[in-house]
């Protein structure tokens, strides 16, 4: 499997379209064994499709991307994983665990020009026009810059879920870019440095509802050391695409074994005190 990622200076480079390198990784029984960086030579938008597959390309991660690029990339066979930021290689690393999540089409706005009304008029060469993003866009002053926030995360039963108070560092993220669930991005998109605020959220705002299509059932036979796990675990499973894919022993038999893929958190209302820390 050879995944490849936007690349600049050693990070998730933001723009698909208009990305100059690439960092390719050649992966092994889930593992980076050999990597390289390659020059696109002036390719941009849907002719990097062309450029990756030819290459042996099966999996992308990037910062932005537009429907036409995605479009091209999807006919070209390659699996896609947007609103990733950060270190190339530990955004690879993350994508092998499955703890990354695919923002979808989310053309950035913020770091090229477009019309002077501030949309991009169709003439945005990477996605192809705004009106094909499935949902509007995050607006605020954070959104398109790396933020740090603190954040404590509960049930409406007061149960603390997570909170980055305990691990003692904040959270780092590309605001706006998909990297966070919705209502959180919008939330922190409009507040300043200092500020600290407590949103609640409901789950089309959060992690959405439960997916009946995410559950499903297995012969024991077919899966090599399914007879070891118990219910309730979690395991990472592997798509045909080579992807893992974290899942939850939902149910199990002496003949098969049901997977939850859904979020643990799904169909969940979640509420979060936020303190916006630090914007880069």
């Amino acid at each position: 499997m050879k995944i490849a990622v936007t690349f600049e200076n050693g990070q998730v480079f933001q723009h698909f379209g208009h990305t100059e390198q690439f960092k390719l990784y050649e992966v092994e029984d889930g593992k980076v064994v050999s990597s390289e960086i390659i020059d696109t030579n002036g390719s941009g938008h849907e002719a990097l499709a062309d450029f990756l597959a030819a290459r042996g390309v099966s999996a992308l991660v990037c910062g932005g991307i537009g429907d036409g690029a995605q479009a091209a990339l999807s006919a070209s066979g390659i699996e896609i994983c947007s609103g990733a930021a950060g270190e190339a290689d530990e955004a690879v690393a993350a994508f092998l665990r499955g703890e990354l999540v695919s923002a979808g089409v989310n053309c950035d706005h913020h770091d090229h020009d477009h019309s002077e009304e501030g949309g991009c008029g169709g003439s945005c060469g990477s996605c192809g026009g705004c009106g094909g993003h499935s949902v509007p866009a995050i607006e605020g002053p954070n959104v398109g810059k790396v933020c740090k926030t603190h954040y404590r995360g509960t049930l409406n039963d007061g149960t603390v879920f997570d909170s980055s108070y305990e691990r003692g560092e904040p959270l780092e993220f590309v605001c706006g870019v998909g990297m966070m669930i919705r209502g959180y991005d919008e939330a922190v998109a409009k507040m300043e440095v200092g500020q600290s605020i407590d949103i609640h959220l409901t789950p089309d705002q959060a992690y959405g509802y439960p997916d009946p299509r995410a559950i499903f059932t297995v012969a024991i036979s077919d899966l090599p050391g399914a007879e070891d796990v118990n219910v309730g675990e979690k395991v990472v499973l592997y798509t045909s695409a080579g992807q893992p894919m974290q899942v939850t022993v939902a149910a199990k038999d002496e003949k098969t074994i049901t997977f939850d893929g859904n979020n643990e958190m799904a169909g969940k209302e979640l509420n979060f005190h936020i303190e916006l820390v630090e914007v880069q």
